[in-house]
């Protein structure tokens, strides 16, 4: 436990932080990967490029300094954090690495500012940080060796291969290897990961759209970056690939209430397998699917197989829609009119999920969004624009 005078000092740095954490994290990263290139197969270089990473890193940062005292508090916004490092494989020998580096990283940016008082204050707090992440996550590698049966990344083979959209594919993966596949919670993603041309290993993410208990995991892939475009355009069926367990908390609770699912492009995939796990438990499911181009619409055959489950399937399209499909956007009134008693989940593109949060009338609680990328740059950026 962090004694008063530390957890003064830490909580001093809050301001601090709030200006120059954006600055601390990219200075981390780039010592991170310059003194330990081993980590570059581990982290996503896109978002390296753009900074999502580093703001995902710097509002970690800061929030972990504001509630240095309540730690406890933060466990909801870790999760699905937490879920992220688990399919990542991240171990508790990472986390002395990345504390050092963190340190000399808030030493460099703030200069004189960074006295000798305060980055051992830091050092302290980083560490009791560390202990919390280390302990939730060995709860999670728990239930993954207890429940999914594998540990760390499998070997499995590309079984087959489906053109969803002209920029979609889904790949249905069985393992290699003699080993039964668990039950996922709907709404969950893998982790793949694969070695690029270049020999960089990369891991990627991807919603899981089959059902649960079947001895395949199928995964649906836009073709929109480098590990995209390696799938689409180099993986054949016979080709193997890595997978990590099922892992994320994007996932419907239980209960009867009205399920309502708002889909934008890709984000389509996380809430198939809801949809199904709704109508299965004889819920009342509402689906509402945008897309640009209503020409190019990826799992037609499998919302109509929604559709004669009992689900209400509401289309939306830019442009050149179809007999059936809403000419246009979901509109504020559609997110204003939905029964306040529903539970609803949203996944697209970030400005969706924005728009559908500032126009939800019912319980906070009731609304769940999935963010494909680092989600706590995603609230950063929510926070920065209230």
């Amino acid at each position: 436990m962090l004694n008063a005078t530390t957890i003064q000092l830490i909580k001093s740095t809050v301001p601090v932080l709030a200006e120059h954490g954006p600055a601390i994290t990219r200075v981390f990263y780039q010592r991170l990967f310059e003194r330990h290139p081993e980590m570059t197969h581990i982290f996503n270089q896109t978002n390296q490029k753009t900074n999502r990473q580093s703001q995902a890193l710097a509002h970690a940062v800061y929030a972990a300094a504001a509630n240095i005292d309540q730690l406890d508090v933060l466990k909801p916004t870790l999760l699905p954090v937490l879920h992220k490092h688990r399919s990542l494989q991240i171990k508790p020998e990472m986390y002395p690495i990345v504390g050092t580096e963190l340190l000399r990283a808030i030493e460099e940016v703030l200069g004189d500012a960074a006295t000798p008082a305060i980055i051992d204050a830091w050092g302290l707090a980083y560490q009791e940080i560390a202990d919390l992440f280390m302990t939730l996550e060995a709860e999670l590698y728990a239930q993954d060796e207890q429940a999914k049966g594998f540990t760390g990344y499998q070997t499995f083979t590309v079984t087959a291969i489906t053109e969803e959209a002209s920029d979609i594919k889904s790949f249905t993966l069985q393992p290699t290897h003699a080993l039964t596949l668990p039950a996922f919670t709907p709404g969950q993603y893998v982790t793949l990961r694969i070695k690029t041309p270049a020999g960089l290993w990369q891991n990627r993410q991807y919603s899981l759209i089959n059902r649960p208990g079947d001895a395949f995991y199928t995964i649906a892939v836009k073709r929109d970056g480098s590990v995209s475009k390696q799938l689409h355009d180099a993986t054949n069926i016979g080709d193997t690939v890595l997978l990590s367990a099922p892992a994320g908390n994007f996932a419907l609770p239980a209960g009867q209430a009205p399920v309502v699912l708002f889909a934008g492009g890709i984000g389509l995939t996380p809430l198939l397998a809801i949809a199904d796990a709704a109508l299965a438990a004889s819920r009342s499911v509402t689906l509402h699917v945008a897309i640009q181009d209503d020409r190019d619409r990826a799992f037609s055959t499998r919302l109509a197989s929604l559709e004669t489950a009992g689900a209400t399937v509401i289309r939306y399209a830019e442009r050149h829609a179809q007999t059936g499909t809403t000419s246009g956007r979901l509109t504020e009134e559609v997110i204003q009119n939905v029964d306040k008693s529903a539970i609803a989940f949203v996944c697209g593109p970030e400005a969706m999920i924005r728009f559908v949060a500032s126009n939800w009338q019912g319980a906070t609680e009731q609304l769940h969004y999935e963010v494909f990328g680092p989600v706590l740059a995603f609230e950063a950026e929510a926070i920065g624009a209230n």
